[in-house]
Formats: C-alpha cells, structure tokens, sequence
C-alpha cells in the first residue's frame, strides 16, 4: 500500500486551508461536513467559502500564509497554484509533523482525499494514491449505484444493539456469525424498507432467540490457479466470512488478500517431498477446527477435486459429522492454458483432453502409456516438472510422435507467468535451459502449435 486507509475524527477541531479558489472551497466544505472548524488564509476568498464558513462558524484570514498559522492545527491544505508557496508549506508541516495535503501534488501529500461514498454512519473510501483521481471516482460512482441510502439506518441501528450483542454473545465468532446472518437477512430487509421499528423488534427476538454456539463448518473452496479475477462470487463470499483459512502453497497471495482480514491463517502447503503437514493431519486439523465452532476455509489452489484431495478431506468430514460445503474453482488445466493461448480442444487438432498427474503416490511417472498415444487428444500433465524427461521418453516409446507439440507454464494466469514450449524430442532440454520452477503444467497435443496465433496474455 502507498498509504495507509484511515479514518480521522476532525470534529471540533481547527484545520487549516490555504487557498481560496474553488478547490480550497471544495475541500474545506469536505472538512466542515466531517464536523472541523476550518480556517481559511488566502488574499481572495471565493462567495461561496466566505458563506460557507459564516453558516458553519468557520473563519479566515485576508493575506499570505504565515508559518505561525500552523498554530493549533489539526491538518493543512494547501490548495493554491502558486508551487513555491505549496513547498513551503509542505515543508513546514513535515518540521512540526503536520498531516498536509497538497492539492494535485502527490510528492507533497503525507495523506490524499479518497474519493467518497457517504453512508454514515458508514462511510466507503476509494484511493488510487493520487496517480488517477478520475478512476477512483469511476469505481466511486459504480458503488454509489450498489450500495443502498438505507446502509446508513442499518449501521445506526446495528450500533444501538452492541451493548446487548457482547452481553448475548461473549466469543466474537459467535457474535460475528450472528451479525453475519441478520445483515442478509429479515432484519435487513425490514431496514431496506422502512420498516425500522419492526427491525428493531425482529432483533431483540432474535438474540433472545439465540442458544449457545452452534458447531462450526467446512468450506472446500477452489482458489484457481493465481489470477483472483478468476475466483467464482460464491468463493469470494466464504473467504470473507472465515474465521480460519487453512491454504495450501499453490493459492497466490493476491487470492489469500481477499480472505477476511482478521482471519487466522493456517499454512499447509505441501511440495514433492517436502510435506508441512502430512495429508491425514490436514483432515485432523480440519475436524478440530470445526468442532471448536470455527468457520473454516479449505482454500486449495485449482480445483479441489482435481489432483486436489479433496475428496480425502470431506471424507473424514462427513465421517466426524462436520457440516461442509464444496466449491468448484478453475482448474490448472483451464486457467493456464487459457492464459497461454492454447484451445485444449479444437476440431480440427483434438477432439478430446486426457488430465493426469506427473507422478503417483510413489512419486513415479508410472502411467497407462499406452491409452494417451492419441493424435487427436491433448494431454494434460500436473506436477510432471521433475519427470518430464522420463514422461517424454516413456511416449515416445509408446509411440507418439517425436515431433508432437508440448508446452510447459509456470506460475499460469498469474504476472510472472512463464511459457517454454517445444516438441516431445527437445522440451526437457529447453526446460533445463530455462531454470523454469514449479508449479509447473504440461500440455502435449497439436494444439499446442496455435499459441503463436491465439495467445492473447502477452499480446
């Protein structure tokens, strides 16, 4: 982050703008609705700032800035077009450690006005570090469309249940799953239409309604192969609501940055031969944390039913009567072959797709030879890296054509995504070449031969 996203409360406060033109009226209008009381140096001030600080007890000064009218400040705005005179002010705020913003001067900002989405008591901030004002109020504008007047009362009337939400529920999990099922719920939609005081009662029922702590619950969540734009909504919804995120290695950090924040995180990331938490204590780990009441997110890179063992883990799930529920994610195949141009079916090249994986529970590239010889299929190899020189003899052997298409992606759909491609006779020499790294995906087919026409990722 270029800042860091906090609120300040000015209210009652002196802030200081400099400046007397129509940003400084803007911006001083800002800090009056936020409760400060502003004060104003410039040598002209505009109708509209002169009224509006008349009606809201503000006050200013007719001439040039002085340092002593940092006095008893709380924050600066230098809001004129004079740059030598925004300097200085700059710098005198950083001497006496003054938040100071400097209007269209990022370099001169300890701090920068967020584009604002007002719903108070909630209010919702978008900044893009001042590098593009104009995107922040674009996504600004699209979640004023999303996000009802009626959030405001909702938040008020959250607030005057507090008190009696800790007394009802003293753990916070119980508490959050509370407030988590009433804000998509009756009692939200009673607010949503007006209907205040019905809410308020539905409430009270409601945590007089409430029992101890209900066991808690699994969620078996496909993270994708990196990109998080390829995360399903549903996904989306689980990792937020969390209270524990158990992830393997091959979920990306962005993915894991959309997981609720204060969530605990459990990594247990398993590599060839170099296992953090062998499989059958994930299971374990899993059933505890759901018996201790804990809201819990599997989060397994691709898909977790594909070369994912996911199957493993809701069986002991369902063997300990763990409530859990399963959800779909894109899997390497799909993602990563679609980010490296290469169609894993096509009518003229392959009319079929075969996925397996690059070594076994041995961890040998033992596989049914015979039955992936296939001109018109494309096969899909996972966690074949360290084998793939055995995988291409092996092929070959079995009668594949030395010069069938293959390609090998590293860290697929994500930035630093990394392609080699090849045929079966050269690509374990092009890999070595190319010190690509796991995770890796292999595709082998002619299909291959269309990237140079249909990748689009680094067009």
């Amino acid at each position: 982050m270029d800042y860091l996203p906090i609120f300040l409360n000015i209210r009652e406060q002196r802030c200081l703008v400099i400046g007397g033109g129509e940003v400084a009226t803007r911006k001083a209008a800002m800090l009056i609705r936020a409760g400060a009381r502003v004060h104003v140096v410039s040598h002209e001030i505009s109708p509209a700032l002169k009224a509006n600080l008349e009606t809201h007890q503000g006050s200013y000064r007719l001439g040039s800035y002085e340092p002593a009218d940092l006095n008893d400040v709380a924050i600066v705005i230098a809001a004129t077009d004079d740059e030598a005179l925004n300097r200085r002010v700059h710098a005198d705020c950083r001497t006496r450690q003054l938040p100071v913003n400097v209007v269209d001067a990022p370099a001169l900002c300890s701090f920068v006005f967020p584009s604002i989405v007002d719903r108070s008591p909630l209010v919702i901030a978008v900044s893009s570090a001042g590098k593009s004002p104009v995107l922040a109020r674009l996504l600004r504008a699209h979640l004023e469309t999303t996000i009802p007047a009626a959030y405001g009362r909702l938040a008020d009337i959250c607030g005057e249940f507090r008190g009696l939400a800790k007394q009802t529920f003293p753990d916070t999990n119980a508490r959050r799953a509370f407030w988590e099922k009433e804000l998509q719920g009756r009692f939200a939609e009673l607010v949503y239409a007006g209907r205040e005081e019905e809410a308020r009662t539905h409430l009270r029922d409601a945590f007089a309604a409430s029992g101890p702590a209900q066991a808690g619950e699994v969620y078996l969540v496909g993270a994708g192969p990196g990109d998080p734009d390829l995360l399903t909504f549903r996904a989306l919804r689980l990792m937020q609501q969390a209270d524990v995120v158990v992830h393997d290695r091959l979920v990306s950090a962005p993915v894991l940055d959309l997981c609720r924040r204060d969530a605990e995180f459990i990594h247990v990331g398993k590599a060839r031969a170099d296992h953090t938490l062998p499989q059958e204590d994930i299971n374990h780990l899993l059933v505890r944390l759901a018996k201790d009441g804990k809201r819990v997110c599997r989060l397994k890179g691709g898909d977790p039913f594909i070369f994912g063992r996911g199957g493993e883990e809701i069986e002991e799930l369902a063997a300990a009567g763990i409530p859990f529920q399963v959800v779909p994610g894109i899997t390497a195949a799909n993602g990563c072959s679609a980010y490296a141009g290469i169609p894993l079916t096509h009518r003229d090249y392959a009319q079929s797709v075969r996925f397996v994986t690059g070594h076994l529970k041995d961890g040998s590239p033992e596989l049914p030879w015979s039955e992936l010889i296939h001109e018109q299929q494309t096969l899909v190899l996972y966690m074949g890296l360290v084998g793939l020189d055995s995988i291409c003899h092996q092929l070959i052997a079995h009668g594949m054509a030395a010069d069938m298409p293959v390609a090998l992606i590293s860290q697929g759909t994500r930035p630093d995504q990394m392609v080699v491609t090849g045929t079966l006779a050269d690509i374990a020499g092009k890999v070595v070449e190319s010190g690509i790294k796991a995770p890796t995906l292999t595709i082998i087919g002619r299909v291959v031969a269309l990237r140079e026409k249909l990748n689009w990722f680094n067009a």
